[in-house]
C-alpha cells in the first residue's frame, strides 16, 4: 500500500470554501472539499473504474454522478476545489505530459493546464488560502525534494526545496491558518524505526518537527479532533488488521483505532458525517464497500456498498 501514487491503471491506492467565518472553520472545510461533490460539507463516496475510465460518485444526499474522465494508463486522480465554489471538481494529472485536466463544477467547463513533468508527484492543495485548490507538484532530484505551486490567487509560481528525495510527501494545514504547509514524512533507518514529520508553517515560516509512527506507516491526514488543524495520523498494516494512530493537535493526546483489514482494504478517511472531524474509513476491494467509523455518532459504523472489485477509491489520493 505504500506506493499510493501508482498510476490508476495499476489500480492506484489513489480543498475549500470561498467565504468563511473564521480560520478554524476554513481549515476544517478545506480538509474535506476535495471529495465533497455537492457542497454540503460531507465527504461523498467515490471510486474510479480503470476498465472504462469513469468516476462513480454517490453524494451524501443520495444522488449519483457518473463521469468518464481521464486515462487509466496515464493519469493520477487529483480532485480538488479548483474553482472555489465549495464543491469538488473531477480532476486528473497526466504523468506522460504533465497536464492537469479537470471539470469545474461551477460551470461544468473543461480546463487543461500544463504544469509539471513526467516523474513528478501531484500535491494539489490550497497553499495560498484563497479558497481554491492550487495546482502543485513535487519533484525529486539530486537527493532533494522541490515543491512547485501555481498559486490560484495571483497566478504566480512558488517554488522551493523542502525534504529529501527519500521522504514521503505530507502536506497539511498544521498551524490552522487556512493555508496548507509543505510537509514530509521521513522514514527511519529500518521499517520498524520511528518516522519524523517535518513541515514549514505558512503562518510564520517556522519548522514543525514531530516524531510519530514508524517508517512503514501510511500518512492519513485529516482533522480528527475538529480544531481546524491537520493532525499527524498514520495507519499501520498488521498481519490481519489495520491500526490507526492519531496525534491530536488540540491537546497532544493520541487516539488509537483498530479498523480495517490489511489484505483487502484501501484507506478512505474523510468527514462523511459533516461534523468537522475526519472519520477513519476504508474501502474493501473484496466486496466494493466503504466502511466508516463516524466521529459524529459516537464512532458508530457506517457501511456503504459502492463500486466493484478492482475499482480505486478516489479518497486514497490523500493517503501517502
Amino acid at each position: 500500500m505504500r506506493n499510493i501514487f501508482s498510476l490508476v491503471s495499476k489500480v492506484a491506492l489513489s480543498v475549500a470554501i470561498a467565504v468563511v467565518l473564521s480560520a478554524t472553520a476554513f481549515s476544517q472545510a478545506s480538509l474535506r472539499k476535495a471529495l465533497d461533490f455537492n457542497g454540503d460539507g460531507k465527504t461523498d463516496f467515490s471510486v474510479f473504474r480503470p476498465e472504462n475510465n469513469s468516476w462513480y460518485i454517490l453524494r451524501s444526499d443520495g444522488t449519483t454522478q457518473f463521469q468518464t474522465f481521464g486515462s487509466a494508463n496515464d493519469d493520477y486522480m487529483a480532485p480538488g476545489d479548483f474553482d472555489g465554489d465549495g464543491k469538488a471538481d473531477v480532476s486528473v494529472w497526466r504523468d506522460t505530459t504533465g497536464v492537469w485536466y479537470r471539470l469545474n463544477s461551477s460551470t461544468n467547463t473543461f480546463v487543461a493546464i500544463q504544469f509539471g513533468t513526467t516523474g513528478d508527484e501531484p500535491v494539489q492543495r490550497d497553499y495560498d488560502g484563497d479558497g481554491k485548490t492550487d495546482v502543485a507538484v513535487v519533484r525529486r532530484s539530486n537527493g532533494t525534494m522541490t515543491w512547485y505551486v501555481l498559486r490560484s490567487s495571483d497566478g504566480a509560481l512558488s517554488a522551493g526545496n523542502f525534504g529529501l528525495a527519500t521522504d514521503y510527501t505530507a502536506p497539511g494545514d498544521f498551524d490552522g491558518d487556512g493555508k496548507f504547509d509543505w510537509g514530509v514524512q521521513r522514514p527511519g533507518a529500518t521499517p520498524t524505526s520511528s518516522a519524523t514529520f517535518y513541515a514549514i508553517k505558512s503562518s510564520d515560516g517556522s519548522l514543525y518537527a514531530v516524531t510519530w509512527g514508524l517508517s512503514n506507516d501510511l500518512f492519513v491526514p485529516g482533522d480528527y479532533d475538529g480544531d481546524g488543524k491537520t493532525d499527524l495520523a498514520v495507519v499501520r498494516e498488521g498481519p490481519t488488521n489495520l491500526s490507526w494512530y492519531v496525534l491530536n493537535s488540540s491537546d497532544s493526546s493520541f487516539t488509537a483505532y483498530g479498523f480495517g483489514l490489511s489484505a483487502t482494504d484501501l484507506i478512505a478517511q474523510g468527514d462523511y458525517d459533516g461534523d468537522g472531524k475526519t472519520d477513519p474509513g476504508v474501502w474493501r476491494d473484496s466486496n466494493g464497500t466503504f466502511y466508516v467509523l463516524k466521529s459524529g455518532a459516537g464512532y458508530n459504523l457506517l457501511a456503504q456498498q459502492w463500486g466493484n472489485s478492482n475499482d480505486s477509491p478516489v479518497a486514497s489520493y490523500d493517503t501517502h
